[in-house]
């Protein structure tokens, strides 16, 4: 038998975190026992459900690299399919038309509410009822009355809920559209679904929907119900804890690998390995290795792997990834060195690529002005000679490469027999505009002969100014 897993979310919102976790783990199972992978677009609330959202799932699924076999299915065009079932139900006895209206319905909740009891649908039309000729009316389920149903949770263990618990659900609504519950059932028996894959919030659905499955005479898939994500303070996922769509990472300056690895660890492990690369997450993965905890989210603990990737991947891909934040950032980076060879150097030194392409503007672009704190503490007087014999040494130089800059400043510190902070603190502000920056004669490299002798020139200007007013 082929494993065969699927994906598929309500658009009605972006695709989060959560659905993105929940996504993953079902991709990776898939991918771990050589099966196929669905994506279902489960639109059937046809109110909430938009395009955009729609093509937010899609996007993020595609830069997450969660590639599929199959779809995306739309259930909204399925609808044929799912009513031609409930009519087959509707003949054989295991379903019934239910003409309750909703205040007698609204009642009867409340009822039930003021009594202690668990509001469930009281049966009234199960066995026929009276009604007008044209009085609008359901489709409920015949849910068993005795029994129990019982399956074996991959992350929960056994799990058996009393028949009795369960009500006769609403399977077509008064306008003719069937209901998620009756959908999701007719769907995974279409594909071929062998396990579902989704959050704890849909275990009070999985007895419900076993029991459609066996009215079907359909075969009824494994089911891993997977827990929450909560924010570090332990309260429900929010956007203030980064609930928010996946592609506001991409935004925000991460790399799609970086959230992955995030993500897989959010409640399943391999003993204390933290890092993972895709292929090993599809060779180590399990469902019995899910967690029954709930995760919390810790966006210190992304941005540190974030800056891993960032430093370990190929300069040349993470290039790729940081051109779109350049772009967003209006950086024209024809105008200052390849994005490959400012990786390597600007990596260490930042979390998110949008962190590292807002530092390295004064790569690309020359600055107006001279940070103010940098300027007072070290542009001043004393550091008009030593800027000048850098100056004039790095203009001089035929051969522009990271240690002839070293040496250069080097040398100017020995002639004028001074510490090497006397001379490259100044010479930083100078060619950054401010105090802080990768190793200076690496950054000296990357802005460029030209521009690097220029700015210093400016700086002299500065501090001769300085000390004249």
């Amino acid at each position: 038998m082929t494993v065969k897993t699927r994906f598929a979310p309500s658009p009605t919102g972006f695709l989060h975190v959560g659905g993105a976790r929940t996504a993953l783990y079902s991709w990776l199972y898939a991918r771990n026992q050589g099966g196929q992978f669905v994506l279902r677009i489960e639109d059937t609330d046809i109110e909430r459900s938009t395009q955009e959202a729609i093509d937010a799932i899609i996007e993020g699924m595609d830069w997450l690299g969660l590639n599929w076999e199959e779809g995306p299915y739309y259930q909204t065009k399925r609808f044929d399919r799912y009513n031609s079932l409930i009519d087959q139900l509707l003949e054989e006895g295991k379903a019934y038309k239910c003409y309750c209206s909703r205040e007698r319905l609204d009642g009867l909740r409340e009822q039930q509410m003021a009594d202690g009891e668990k509001p469930r649908y009281d049966g009234k039309c199960r066995d026929g009822a009276e009604h007008d000729a044209d009085a609008p009316f359901v489709i409920r389920f015949r849910n068993p009355q005795e029994g129990t149903v019982t399956f074996d949770d991959h992350v929960r263990g056994s799990i058996e809920v009393a028949n009795g618990e369960l009500d006769d659900l609403i399977i077509r609504r008064t306008d003719g559209s069937p209901t998620y519950n009756f959908c999701v059932v007719v769907d995974d028996w279409d594909m071929g679904i062998t396990q579902v894959v989704r959050g704890e919030d849909h275990i009070n659905n999985t007895p419900r929907q076993i029991n459609i499955y066996h009215a079907l005479g359909a075969p009824v898939p494994e089911f891993a119900h997977v827990s929450m994500i909560l924010g570090d303070d332990g309260a429900k996922l929010s956007k203030r804890h980064g609930a928010v769509s996946v592609m506001q990472y991409r935004d925000d300056g991460y790399l799609p690998e970086a959230l992955l690895n995030y993500l897989v660890r959010l409640g399943w492990s391999n003993g204390d390995q933290e890092i993972f690369s895709k292929q090993e997450m599809i060779e180590l993965f399990s469902l019995k290795a899910i967690s029954k905890s709930a995760s919390a989210f810790n966006t210190e603990k992304l941005l540190w792997l974030n800056q891993h990737y960032m430093k370990t991947m190929s300069a040349d891909y993470v290039a790729e990834q940081l051109a779109w934040h350049f772009n967003d950032q209006k950086i024209d980076v024809a105008n200052g060195p390849a994005l490959t060879e400012l990786v390597p150097v600007m990596a260490e030194r930042c979390h998110t690529l949008k962190e590292l392409a807002e530092s390295s503007r004064y790569y690309y672009e020359d600055f107006a002005q001279f940070d103010a704190a940098a300027a007072k503490k070290h542009l001043r007087p004393v550091a008009q000679a030593p800027l000048e014999l850098v100056k004039d040494k790095l203009a001089a130089l035929t051969d522009w490469n990271a240690e002839a800059i070293h040496q250069c400043i080097q040398d100017a510190a020995a002639e004028l027999e001074l510490g090497m902070g006397k001379v490259g603190m100044p010479l930083r502000v100078a060619v950054t505009g401010a105090g802080q920056s990768p190793s200076l004669d690496q950054t000296i490299l990357l802005i460029g002969q030209t521009r690097a002798v220029e700015r210093i020139g400016k700086a002299v200007e500065f501090v001769a100014n300085r000390a004249n007013s």
